[in-house]
């Protein structure tokens, strides 16, 4: 989601085609080495929709997927797109890594993402809903519904919606209205039946009402449909001529300037006002529109025709999400309870379940959704509260739930007199305002709060407790993939590794001083920490499995994560296959790398795994000649995260963790697991049937029932 190397001049795709070839003997690397990272997005978006294809799923998971690709559409609009358009205006002239200059890429995006909304559209109609159909799960139209039907919505809409409802009529004396970015709204012609004058008015679904409203028993008909059949209650006198539903996108990305750490909370919060009238950089309408409407809204709304959506209806298919919920299990994926961690399990006889006691005895690494969340990493900050001998806490938050357990716990810790320090990063994108809020409301509970460093996101995550124990006192963490939140805990995948080790102890709390403090130590022995030696520290790692490749020794890269777009990493990796290691790549989303070209990366493979979960873990394995070691934490292979953000990777001290994610890699890259594989044009194919999911859900279930 971070801005993109833009240049103002339009290109043919032809253009790109004529570097001469690449002889795998030159010292240099070839000019169209990269990929577009933005058409890499949309192929991965793409990916998100076959699964909405995919008659083998659950059906009511099939709905999520579709809302869930809906949802990605819309935030790469409101950051990427808005980045496109706001260089190309400002004429930045620098085309980016991959050569496609930015009138070039803005162009493809609009057009491919159009086909895909396109083919999202058919999915529904002559997929979904007969689908939902035969299973008794109706979404109809108001045309659909019988009399009763008609007249029990009628009562719904006098009571519940029509209060709420502004109609805002556009003349002389009114002005265009804003249209909120995201908002569903009706445009709407009616008639003077007195002066035969038709006018524009405009309504805007509101959002606080479910947008599938239940006619009768298993039949749903979007509110859109019900406030158009009742607009003679909000025009009286006035005939309707014509109704119809467009939706506008707008550049919601944040630009505050940092010079000032003390004021930035100040700016955050007056940049988020702004925020709410960003420009607008996509209009969704539906395709029966008629000319002269459209052409109002485009004028008014100051967009170009490439960024008009043409559409059947319904829009805005986010709110499939509610049918999703529908309580239909058979409909969807079988339910799956985390289970405590088996070395965590043993201290839940005791009273209270004593995790610093486990930690002692050895580290602990959990794999969630398929280890509880609850019962290990918020357990860890619940009873660092509670625990009288336990004299500090110190953790970052970068995005939380609304109902958090985790702030619950340190609010209680500060009340109770320990020092809690909490580095909140209020400029987590769409998290803002609800990170400014829990930033105040731990301050106000006695909580030492900072906002991380000027210039930087803190994307870490970090957790540091510090025990007054017999033997003096003993610092306990938690370093992990994923953020603190409990609800998408259970639906993200991501690691965590629970410690005492001594030695990564010792690194966080020099880390930790540094965040809150003026303290410039960059030296870890267990950490790689960005933005100082992340980078670096890969980049050895990589230079050295190329010397055991080229030495004889076994040189092998296998490596996790939810982007890969930097060019110097990209390059190592190149450098490293040229040399013979065998390199695996998991990724998630947007790939810059091109696999399998002769000379230049035919030892490496990139796999991207999609399913029930979201894949969020990052994990960094090296071969070591025989010595493997892995590194887990925050960082994905971005400009932003190396360069502009604190991230921090852990390595894994434990022989036995190593090993069970050398394993669990291995098993992601195999070609019997179900991923798509990317080629060297940037094409995903769908190979594999082994749901790897699934089969962690397994042997989950498994572990559980033999502790049983």
């Amino acid at each position: 989601m971070e801005s993109s190397d833009l240049i103002e001049a339009a290109t043919s795709p032809d253009e790109f085609d004529v570097d001469p070839p690449y002889d795998p003997h030159e010292g240099t690397l070839p000019d169209d080495r990269f990929l577009d990272r933005e058409l890499s997005w949309i192929a991965f978006n793409a990916r998100v929709l076959e699964l909405a294809e995919d008659t083998s799923l659950p059906l009511l998971e099939r709905v999520r997927f579709t809302a869930i690709f809906n949802s990605n559409l819309d935030e790469f609009f409101m950051v990427r797109v808005a980045g496109l358009k706001r260089r190309i205006a400002a004429g930045v002239a620098v085309p980016s890594a991959s050569g496609l200059k930015p009138r070039h890429v803005l162009t493809e995006s609009l057009r491919e993402s159009n086909a895909l909304m396109v083919r999202q559209a058919e999915l529904f109609t002559s997929s979904l809903v007969p689908a939902l159909a035969a299973e008794g799960i109706g979404l109809v139209t108001w045309a659909d519904l019988d009399a009763d039907e008609r007249e029990r919505l009628g009562e719904f809409y006098r009571e519940r919606v029509f209060p709420i409802l502004t109609p805002l009529a556009v003349d002389p004396a009114h002005p265009f209205p804003y249209i909120s970015g995201l908002s569903l709204n009706l445009a709407l012609l009616m008639r003077n039946p007195a002066t035969g004058k038709e006018h524009f008015a405009r309504v805007k679904v509101p959002p606080i009402i479910d947008r599938w409203v239940p006619a009768s028993d298993g039949r749903y008909v979007p509110l859109e449909e019900v406030i158009a059949a009742h607009l003679d209650m909000l025009f009286p006198g006035m005939e309707p001529v014509a109704h119809h539903m467009f939706r506008v996108t707008r550049n919601e990305d944040l630009e505050v300037e940092e010079d000032d750490a003390e004021n930035l909370l100040k700016a955050l919060e007056q940049e988020l006002l702004r925020r709410r009238f960003g420009p607008p950089v996509r209009l969704e309408v539906e395709d029966t529109i008629t000319d002269d409407v459209l052409s109002l809204l485009v004028t008014e709304l100051r967009i170009t025709e490439e960024e008009v959506f043409r559409l059947p209806g319904p829009l805005d298919l986010r709110s499939l999400n509610q049918i999703a919920d529908l309580d239909r299990p058979e409909l969807q994926y079988p339910p799956f309870v985390p289970g405590t961690h088996q070395h965590l399990a043993e201290v839940e006889t005791a009273s209270p379940a004593d995790l610093f006691g486990a930690l002692r005895k050895r580290d602990v690494l959990v794999h969630h959704p398929y280890d509880s969340f609850a019962t290990s990493v918020q357990r860890f900050i619940e009873q660092a509260a509670a625990d009288p001998d336990v004299l500090a806490i110190k953790q970052t938050l970068y995005r939380t739930s609304g109902d958090s357990p985790i702030i619950d716990a340190l609010i209680d810790a500060a009340r109770a007199g320990k020092q809690v320090l909490v580095l909140v990063e209020i400029k987590a994108r769409f998290d803002e305002q609800a990170n400014i809020r829990w930033a105040r409301k731990l301050e106000r509970a006695g909580c030492h709060v900072v906002y991380g460093l000027v210039g930087l996101k803190t994307h870490c995550k970090l957790a540091l407790v510090i025990r007054d124990e017999p033997d003096g006192l003993r610092r306990y963490a938690h370093i992990g993939t994923g953020n603190y939140n409990p609800k998408t805990a259970r639906q993200y995948e991501d690691l965590g590794l629970l410690t005492s080790d001594a030695g990564v102890t010792h690194d966080l709390t020099e880390l930790f001083n540094n965040l809150s403090g003026f303290a410039q130590n960059t030296d870890y022995d267990t950490l790689l920490v960005a933005p100082h030696d992340v980078r670096a520290g890969l980049l050895g790692r990589i230079g050295r499995e190329s010397a055991h490749a080229r030495a004889g020794r076994e040189g092998t890269i296998r490596i996790k994560v939810n982007a890969l777009v930097d060019e110097e990493m990209i390059d190592a990796l190149y450098e490293a296959s040229r040399a013979g290691v065998r390199i695996d790549l998991i990724v998630r989303g947007i790939c810059a790398l091109r696999p399998g070209v002769p000379g230049l990366s035919e030892n490496i493979r990139v796999h991207s795994v999609l399913g029930r979960f979201l894949e969020h873990s990052r994990v960094f394995w090296f071969a070591g000649g025989g010595e493997p070691e892995v590194w887990i934490g925050s960082a994905d292979l971005m400009h932003r995260n190396l360069d502009r953000r604190v991230e921090v990777l852990v390595r894994v001290p434990s022989q036995q963790h190593v090993d069970q994610l050398s394993e669990l890699l291995a098993t992601m890259a195999s070609p019997e697991t179900m991923s798509w594989h990317l080629d060297s044009e940037g094409a995903w194919t769908r190979y594999g049937d082994q749901d790897i999911q699934a089969s962690l859900i397994d042997q989950a279930r498994s572990r559980r029932s033999r502790r049983d």
